[in-house]
């Protein structure tokens, strides 16, 4: 099972290559400056000067491109905690403000001025972010007269949970179909965004982006798959050319995984109804009994994926009739997040 950890470095593994760079930008950052945009000269930029002044920050990545004669920075902050930082905003300007006193140290300016920069944060926590985007709205009202000294600084928030995707089976880069892919919720969405990841990267030189992928996805199946997967995966050499094993091995464990947990909770819900039944009652027990068996099946299956449960999800599980335990169970090893599973419209 790959542990939070892993997911954060794959995060940062991932944007390391240029060309998932280039696609955040051209798919997820809007602006008509992208038509003169010259992606070829995209690289990135040493950024130990900002590391140094924050140890505990390890996540923020500088490139740099040329949008026609001028090089415009972007800086790249990956955010992976569970819920936004609403200091976030003056975070960012400290961060930014660290960047140009470098660009001005090192003369990297334009007609005396300081170039162009993105402040940019990708977030992909369960919560949605209500952190103000503003450095402005960090501040309380100013006094009459003082309106115009408040500090102003915007960064541009992907939210990646909460973006609104094409319903569109077309697949615009390579960033839509990662961000995708952690919504995915069954073998067959797997394997149609593995494919189509794929087929946009063909190029000699993707190889050690292909590569860096086909690492990602799997600890992306990890986590949605119990760890009897591990073996199975182990035995593809390569998820991009193997997709036909690949799609049944994927269907398989899918497969097994959900008998398996209803079986168990079969087996515990009738141990549980026998033993508080009453003769009078053993019917009414035996099927309260079974409810109670799924959910320990569901609790038990979800901290192994999502860790400790917390206290709202707990709610969730000891109110939830029949039907909303055994819908819960179809998805529990396919959902992207606990928030998306135990709040999944019912229908």
């Amino acid at each position: 099972m790959a542990s939070d950890t892993d997911h954060d470095s794959g995060y940062k593994q991932l944007f390391s290559h240029p060309d998932m760079v280039r696609d955040l930008l051209t798919g997820f950052v809007p602006g008509p400056w992208l038509q003169a945009a010259r992606f070829d000269t995209l690289e990135r930029v040493n950024a130990s000067y900002v590391s140094e002044s924050d140890k505990q920050r390890h996540d923020d990545m500088v490139w740099r491109l040329k949008v026609g004669p001028r090089w415009v920075w972007v800086y790249l902050l990956l955010e992976f905690q569970s819920q936004d930082d609403p200091w976030m905003a003056v975070r960012m300007m400290v961060y930014v403000g660290l960047l140009a006193q470098h660009l001005i140290k090192e003369r990297q300016l334009e007609d005396g001025r300081l170039p162009a920069l993105i402040p940019l944060v990708l977030y992909n926590g369960a919560h949605p972010w209500k952190a103000p985007t503003d450095a402005g709205h960090c501040f309380a009202p100013s006094l009459p007269g003082l309106a115009r000294f408040r500090p102003r600084l915007m960064y541009h928030l992907i939210d990646e949970a909460r973006l609104q995707l094409s319903t569109s089976s077309d697949i615009r880069n390579v960033v839509e179909a990662l961000f995708r892919l952690e919504r995915s919720t069954g073998p067959s969405d797997i394997i149609g965004l593995i494919k189509a990841a794929g087929s946009l990267l063909q190029a000699p030189e993707q190889k050690a982006l292909r590569r860096t992928l086909d690492l990602w996805f799997r600890r992306l199946i990890r986590r949605k798959m119990p760890e009897t997967a591990e073996p199975d995966l182990a035995a593809i050499p390569n998820l991009f050319e193997g997709a036909p094993m690949l799609e049944e091995t994927l269907e398989r464990i899918f497969k097994q995984a959900h008998k398996d947990g209803l079986k168990a909770g079969r087996q515990e819900g009738r141990q549980a109804g026998f033993q508080e039944g009453r003769e009078e009652g053993r019917v009414e027990g035996r099927e309260e009994g079974r409810e109670e068996g799924i959910t320990l099946m569901l609790r038990r299956v979800l901290e192994q994926r999502f860790s400790t449960l917390p206290p709202w999800a707990e709610q969730r599980l000891n109110e939830a009739s029949r039907q909303q335990l055994d819908r819960w169970s179809q998805h529990m090893l396919s959902a992207p997040n606990l928030e998306a599973l135990l709040n999944r419209t019912e229908g």
